[in-house]
């Protein structure tokens, strides 16, 4: 996964519940001193779940689209 689009915490936000690395189906996430980081970048598949169940909505995942021309 390219590492520009991986999900971005908002640690001032996070209350370290761990309810996002619980829920990351490929364990991208681990818990420090001060709170949640992606410590397996080449793993996260960008699949959001980390950003569903944080209830301080202090992850996100913010998508990219981008408009190809039809030819």
């Amino acid at each position: 996964m390219n590492h520009k689009f991986l999900p971005k915490i908002d640690l001032n936000r996070c209350d370290r519940c761990g309810a996002c690395i619980t829920a990351c189906p490929e364990a991208a996430l681990s818990m420090t001193a001060q709170g949640p980081i992606i410590n397996k970048p080449l793993s996260c598949t960008y699949c959001t779940s980390c950003e569903d169940v944080c209830p301080q909505k202090a992850i996100r995942t913010p998508l990219l689209i981008s408009w190809v021309p039809i030819k």
